[in-house]
């Protein structure tokens, strides 16, 4: 299973970063974990509404990440490529295999406003009321209720990892007052904290926290600055719908040309490959076909 690294810790612009002491070493203790966990969220929370990030795009590249995670915790070893592959690569209606399932249902959770009715069309076999009682779960913080969730998801069905996590950072999210869900708790939590309960699982949670807001927010710096360079290659463009494409790519993770339905099969592949020579857009697979392109 993928382990996710800790990256370089940047801001958005007019934006600090993240204090070094939030993240300084292992918080030893419970106390000092929700400390830090609450203020590496408080930090978060200013990029939850930063106009120059893309955010739609931003919830789908972490929800490749999630998705990866919860696809070692099944067992498999399947990494981004894979799963692009299994979801962009897929005819409509056809099944995209397990791994595939996985990476779509976090796509689904993280791009529509948290709601019951959004969830159990995502979650498929979780019970309404289920969703429900997730969402509004009780704690003294909002990491505690979302331990709470993943205890209480898994108590009934102990192979239902996914679905525990996705309720768990929606639970989050609602707690936090965020409108969508946004992956955090499910990028660093491993398959043996997910059999710990009680304060044991909090504390795992409260870490993973912070593991999740070192990817998150320098990722959101990394994808603002890809869409300043991607908005400002536009007028260049000459194709009928380019900045229609250039909206699209500014809120998926990846797309092939295809997607691009509203242009000629030609003129779509056309303008993706034009976009990478513009140094807006990169080619993710490294084909020669079956191409997909993101920033």
């Amino acid at each position: 299973m993928r382990r996710l690294r800790a990256m370089p810790i940047e801001a958005l612009p007019m934006l600090p970063p993240l204090p070094g002491w939030i993240m300084s070493g292992p918080a030893e203790s419970l106390n000092a974990a929700v400390f830090r966990s609450g203020a590496a969220l408080a930090h978060l929370t200013f990029v939850t509404t930063a106009e120059d990030l893309p955010q739609t795009l931003w919830r789908d590249r972490l929800a490749l990440a999630a998705a990866e995670i919860c696809v070692g915790h099944s067992g498999r070893r399947e990494g981004a490529g894979a799963l692009r592959d299994a979801v962009h690569l897929t005819k409509a209606g056809d099944d995209p295999g397990p791994s595939g399932r996985v990476f779509r249902q976090w796509s689904a959770a993280v791009a529509r406003p948290i709601s019951v009715l959004h969830l159990a069309r995502v979650l498929e076999g979780v019970a309404p009321d289920r969703i429900v009682l997730s969402l509004d779960a009780t704690g003294p913080t909002p990491v505690d209720r979302a331990a709470q969730v993943i205890e209480a998801v898994l108590e009934g069905n102990p192979r239902g990892e996914t679905a525990a996590l996705i309720l768990a950072d929606a639970a989050l999210a609602k707690s936090l007052g965020w409108t969508h869900v946004l992956p955090l708790l499910s990028l660093a939590l491993k398959a043996r904290d997910l059999r710990l309960r009680g304060d044991e699982l909090r504390l795992a949670c409260h870490r993973a926290v912070g593991v999740g807001v070192q990817h998150a927010l320098p990722l959101a710096g990394e994808l603002s600055r890809a869409a300043v360079r991607l908005r400002a290659v536009v007028p260049k463009l000459r194709a009928k719908g380019a900045a229609r494409a250039v909206e699209l790519v500014l809120s998926h993770d990846a797309l092939a040309p295809s997607t691009l339905d509203f242009m000629s099969d030609r003129a779509a592949r056309r303008l993706c490959d034009r976009l990478v020579s513009l140094g807006a857009v990169r080619e993710l697979t490294g084909r020669d076909t079956f191409r997909l392109y993101g920033i």
